[in-house]
């Protein structure tokens, strides 16, 4: 590996990190607009330039609360049921709001943390306003970490992983499925991209940026890592490189495939 420069490798978590991801060496891909491997049916990994914005649509307004139609022949009903909720102290929009705790007083608060229950610290996690590619990286920041680390030279981005685990990965779990023989459990984790911009190729970057993403995913628990590269194709074209690259990671072909092969690692 080229040690001319200094290397840092970051988690991709927020906004920040996110703008640091490489372009692709192909100019119709682009790393921040795919979703190829998390929409089984109709992903790309072609550019798309509304992605490369900020995406607004989460934020957008509920609809309005359709209103109930009365009913003519239960008026009266209605009428003795309001009357009796609202000297019921227990029913829900009993006198007049929400249902409360007749016991407390005036100055007591509702929000009060229990002082017995163990205190859950807020998970991290992707507003609905950040761009989506981000927003699907994010998804299991609460729960299993980062899905995607870059590297960079001397602070400029050169290579990129996608990783994570198979439930997050439609796509890879589809390819997975062809091949029985592959051990059911433990499930393990996938790395779906590895890429270097055009400049950064044959120093070694990628197979150094691979080998802290298996370190990784062996901290979290993961018994083996996957990957399901395609033989054949353009090296600016496949997010998942190719068979002979990974041998130079120490992956093995775990399932055989003259197309589609299964290359696995274990992790100690």
């Amino acid at each position: 590996m080229d040690t001319s420069a200094a290397i840092t490798i970051i988690d991709i978590t927020d906004g920040a990190s996110y703008a640091r991801m490489p372009p692709c060496a192909d100019p119709g891909f682009d790393h921040r607009s795919c979703d190829y491997w998390e929409d089984a049916d109709r992903g790309s990994k072609a550019i798309r330039l509304d992605w490369l914005t900020t995406d607004v649509a989460g934020s957008a307004a509920p609809p309005p609360a359709r209103a109930t139609p009365a009913n003519p022949f239960l008026a009266d009903l209605d009428a003795g049921r309001a009357g009796a909720d609202a000297g019921n102290p227990f029913a829900v929009g009993g006198r007049g709001g929400p249902a409360g705790n007749p016991f407390a007083t005036d100055d007591d608060d509702p929000l009060t943390d229990n002082p017995f229950a163990p205190r859950r610290a807020e998970r991290p996690r992707i507003a609905d306003t950040e761009p989506k590619k981000l927003r699907l990286l994010g998804r299991g920041l609460g729960v299993a970490g980062s899905y995607a680390k870059v590297l960079l030279v001397a602070d400029t981005p050169a290579a990129y992983c996608q990783f994570g685990p198979l439930t997050a990965y439609p796509r890879a779990q589809r390819t997975r499925d062809l091949y029985p023989a592959l051990p059911d459990a433990p499930l393990p984790a996938v790395i779906t991209c590895i890429a270097t911009t055009r400049e950064a190729r044959h120093r070694g970057l990628a197979q150094h940026l691979v080998g802290v993403v298996c370190e990784d995913l062996a901290s979290r628990g993961f018994a083996a890592v996957e990957t399901y590269p395609e033989v054949g194709a353009r090296p600016d074209a496949t997010s998942a490189a190719t068979p002979e690259f990974w041998t130079t990671v120490g992956f093995v072909r775990a399932a055989d495939d003259e197309r589609f092969p299964v290359m696995r690692r274990e992790l100690a």
